[in-house]
């Protein structure tokens, strides 16, 4: 057997059976984006970065919010949602130049949400033979680019954003 090492799993595989409150909601409170990774603070929204990324640039846009219950909430906030996902794919087109995207959102860990309670829409740039072997038979994924500098490539065009009064 073959064993590929990956000691930046380890944080996450030590932290994720014992983790306690809202990936979103404890990213929010601490107050500091860039530890955080969060790209953008919008009215109703904000735009941060997924830890553990299927690809380079795979971001979230979440409501500030806490809730599951994408259908009850005010059109303001799911408009804000969409807007920034229009955004988060232009800015994304500029600096990464995909081959496409996947946009998504799972409700309920019966369709695959990893946080259940606090409804949040992926945004995963795509390329050609970007899914290969490695997922399949080696059961890993390999993330080309480290999150910190995803970070810094990003920050800047998000920060150029002026928010609608």
């Amino acid at each position: 057997m073959k064993y590929l090492v990956a000691p930046w799993r380890e944080e996450y595989v030590k932290k994720v059976a014992h983790q306690t409150g809202c990936i979103f909601c404890l990213a929010l409170e601490a107050n500091n984006d860039e530890q955080a990774f969060i790209l953008y603070r919008g009215k109703h929204n904000f735009v941060i970065l997924n830890k553990y990324p299927y690809n380079p640039g795979h971001l979230m846009i979440a409501p500030y919010v806490h809730t599951a219950l994408f259908e009850e909430a005010p059109k303001n906030s799911t408009d804000e949602l969409n807007d920034l996902l229009k955004l988060s794919l232009k800015i994304l087109n500029n600096v990464y130049h995909p081959h496409g995207f996947n946009t998504g959102m799972n409700f309920g860990q019966s369709a695959g949400a990893g946080v259940v309670d606090h409804y949040h829409l992926h945004v995963v740039p795509r390329w050609t033979g970007d899914a290969n072997f490695m997922p399949l038979i080696g059961q890993t994924k390999v993330v080309i680019e480290d999150l910190r500098k995803t970070y810094q490539q990003l920050r800047p065009y998000f920060q150029e954003i002026t928010p609608d009064p």
